[in-house]
């Protein structure tokens, strides 16, 4: 089988395998965090940093929630990363921007971070601070989730059907995932300018 087709085959395995239920429940840990004046914060790297950027913006404008990921300052987030460390520099963010139990901490990543292997310790780090003040705590993750599943109130995992590219079905349906979210009945606040402008 050509690449291209056993690719999109795979895609539409994962969607038919997809749990809706994390993800309503997702929609309303969002929602509940602006009615009461809640922030978002979303967290990732490499790929998930990307990620957190553009849905940061669509969360602000198509939700009306305030929202902010630490990785759109490179200057605070190098210079953090040359004096403090990496595996300290999300928490180490978050306590600057006084995270409190109003807020969520959502993050993208494909692993969900991993101690013991050294993999994503930033994440690992910020969610032990942001569980340490009370805030909420959601993931989009691949494979078992990993730390960020462990912790979370809510976690949707994207399930894995080939070993061989779970990192770009992860990335690819966080994507899809953020984009429900905002369109969400439950959640949109302002209408997106191609469907406004078809009416």
């Amino acid at each position: 089988m050509a690449h291209a087709a056993q690719y999109l085959q795979e895609a539409a395995q994962i969607l038919a395998r997809l749990d809706p239920t994390p993800i309503e429940a997702l929609a309303e840990l969002i929602a509940r965090t602006r009615e009461r004046g809640g922030r978002l914060f979303i967290l990732g790297v490499g790929g998930g940093a990307g990620h957190a950027s553009h849905a940061v913006s669509d969360f602000r404008k198509i939700v009306g929630l305030e929202a902010y990921a630490p990785s759109d300052n490179v200057t605070e987030l190098t210079a953090r990363i040359n004096d403090e460390g990496w595996e300290t520099v999300y928490a180490h963010w978050l306590a600057g921007s006084r995270l409190r139990a109003d807020d969520l901490v959502l993050v993208f990543s494909v692993g969900g971070g991993d101690l013991e292997r050294n993999i994503s310790p930033n994440l690992v780090r910020a969610l032990e601070y942001a569980r340490s003040v009370g805030a909420a705590i959601a993931g989009v993750v691949g494979r078992d989730g990993g730390y960020t599943a462990r912790v979370a109130d809510v976690c949707v995992i994207i399930p894995t059907v080939n070993p061989a590219t779970i990192t770009p079905h992860t990335e690819a349906f966080q994507a899809i995932i953020w984009h429900l979210l905002v369109c969400h009945p439950r959640l949109q606040a302002n209408a997106m300018k191609w469907e406004s402008a078809a009416r």
